[in-house]
């Protein structure tokens, strides 16, 4: 039995743990200390060396709007996608162009027909001028409008006027009735370069949405920042009131002089505190500035920015539901998807429509017309030698008829030289008024029919367009989605700082009245300076709980404003 006892007494004995295995540590710096520093002094960069300058939330909205470089670059792309529309619509414009010219030519002789006088060279002067008119309707029409006169001084022998002016005027039109019809290469860019612009305004709002989002949550965190600073030394004076109450304590033998030392540690550890949250406002005011200026040598940057805007007014908690509908309405990245959706329609169109085949029909009107001053019949080799043959033909003819009868007699040969008709001696004022008289019209029109074999280049954009509707609808979905999660989480972090506010409030209070207890126990000689300065640290530290959670709470209704797309109007 006692065997038994002792076993079991041996086994409640705990064992020892295991010694660690240590690694091996480098002697690192040897002979290394911190270095005497003289007393720190009260400046902080940017904190305290300026005067205090107060600015409100609006103001530092306005701010950052106005001279924001992100918001410049944003704002500039916006204008040059304005600057495409009017690009695109380019492919719109009525074309003019005009043409004089000046030719001289001189041309070997073929023949006794063809040459000039005496078989000598061809020589031809050409005076013109040409005009006209050509353009793209949106809807994939072709036209074009051209008008040209010339005046030709040709020397050749068997002409009939020299000079001659020969006029024209065209009205050419195509409809294409399958392929670009509707939709073409140049409205399609004219409507991708509107989606564009709308997207680009869409991205300039979100991206102004974000800033101010930014600036207000920097603005938030000064506040806090500012405010913490004020508690660290409120701390700090009130561990110095009870280090004076301690040295006349001491004094009068009442209390131990290690009571003067420790608040002498917990004034080092204040002050220290105090000099870490001068450091967060000065970094956070770097921060606010260097989005409310664009300037290195901005004034801005030598100011002390004191926050002065009031605690934000709560709103009131609408259902998730409601919050999500609202989003969805107001959020610009909404509207740059439906642009985004918009695009790829609009490819997907064209692709659909560059596979059909070549249509075309095609119509055209032409007047021409024609003048010339006529030449002397005499003055050519092969007119005079025509009349000399008709003259002796007609001889022979006079001759003989007086031998046969009436009824036998042969008519002599009509007169080769023909006169020429009025409305075709003149000059161009005369080839003018033929052509607008229609003296000699062309009309045509024709059916242009075209497909390429295989048409391989057509398919794969049209599969790659495809693709592209595919991609924007589930990054639509996506978006969506996460909106959605952003709108969640928003309203999550927002009951969620109204419930550490709340707490954070009644921990703070009961902080205060521990300590007003027991600096009274200490004052009656029934508490320590240790339990004191104890529940100094613990009103501190929940004072500044209480302020991030207000500090969170804030933020969070700027996060609402910012997921529910209605921080620019508020």
């Amino acid at each position: 039995m006692l065997a038994v006892l002792l076993l079991a007494a041996a086994a409640a004995v705990p064992t020892p743990a295991p010694v660690p295995v240590l690694p091996k540590i480098p002697v690192v710096a040897p002979g290394y200390a911190a270095p005497p520093v003289p007393a720190a002094s009260p400046n902080v960069i940017g904190v305290t060396q300026q005067a205090f300058v107060g600015i409100s939330l609006p103001n530092a909205v306005g701010m950052a709007l106005s001279k924001n470089p992100d918001l410049e670059v944003v704002e500039v792309n916006r204008r040059i996608a304005g600057y495409q529309i009017v690009a695109a619509q380019g492919a719109f414009d009525m074309r003019f162009s005009v043409q004089p010219q000046y030719q001289y030519i001189t041309e070997a002789p073929q023949n006794a027909f063809f040459a000039g006088p005496n078989f000598g060279p061809i020589v031809q002067r050409n005076t013109s001028v040409s005009a006209g008119v050509q353009g793209i309707t949106p809807a994939g029409q072709q036209y074009s409008v051209n008008a040209s006169g010339r005046q030709t001084h040709d020397n050749t022998t068997i002409n009939s006027f020299d000079p001659y002016y020969p006029t024209v005027f065209s009205v050419n039109f195509s409809q294409p009735l399958a392929k670009n019809s509707g939709i073409n290469d140049a409205s399609r860019n004219l409507l991708l370069a509107r989606i564009n612009d709308r997207a680009a305004a869409a991205h300039a709002l979100s991206t102004t949405a974000d800033t101010v989002a930014q600036v207000e949550n920097v603005y938030w965190d000064l506040v806090s920042a500012w405010r913490n600073a004020a508690i660290q030394e409120e701390a700090l004076r009130d561990t110095v009131t009870q280090q004076h109450s301690n040295i006349r304590l001491a004094r009068q033998g009442v209390s131990a002089p290690i009571d003067v030392v420790q608040a002498n540690t917990q004034i080092a550890v204040f002050q220290e505190n105090v000099y870490a949250a001068l450091q967060r406002v000065g970094l956070l005011q770097n921060q606010l500035k260097s989005l409310l200026t664009d300037s290195p040598t901005d004034p801005l940057w030598d100011a002390n920015l004191v926050p002065t805007g009031p605690v934000l007014q709560l709103p009131a908690e609408p259902p998730l539901a409601d919050l999500v509908v609202t989003a969805l309405r107001n959020r610009p990245e909404v509207e740059q998807l439906r642009q985004q959706r918009a695009a790829a329609d609009v490819n997907l169109k064209y692709a659909q429509n560059q596979t059909k085949p070549q249509v075309d029909l095609q119509a055209g009107y032409t007047s021409n017309g024609f003048a010339g001053t006529p030449t002397n019949p005499a003055s050519s080799p092969f007119f005079a030698s025509s009349a000399q043959q008709l003259m002796a033909i007609n001889a022979l003819i006079a001759a003989v008829n007086p031998t046969l009868p009436p009824s036998q007699q042969i008519q002599p040969l009509p007169s080769s030289n023909t006169p020429v008709p009025a409305y075709l001696s003149g000059g161009l004022p005369q080839s003018i008024r033929n052509l607008l008289n229609n003296k000699f019209p062309v009309y045509s029109a024709g059916l242009l029919f075209s497909f390429p074999i295989g048409d391989h280049t057509a398919k794969a954009n049209l599969a790659i367009a495809q693709e592209q509707e595919n991609i924007a609808q589930v990054q639509e979905a996506s978006t969506i989605q996460g909106i959605t999660v952003e709108v969640r989480n928003a309203l999550q972090a927002y009951q969620s700082a109204l419930a550490r506010l709340n707490a954070a409030r009644a921990a703070r209070q009961a902080a205060e009245a521990v300590l007003a207890s027991e600096q009274r126990r200490f004052r009656a000689g029934e508490s320590t300076t240790y339990l004191v300065l104890q529940r100094e640290i613990a009103v501190a530290n929940n004072r500044g709980l209480e302020l991030q959670a207000q500090t969170d709470l804030n933020k969070a209704v700027v996060e609402i404003q910012r997921a529910t797309g209605t921080i620019l109007t508020r």
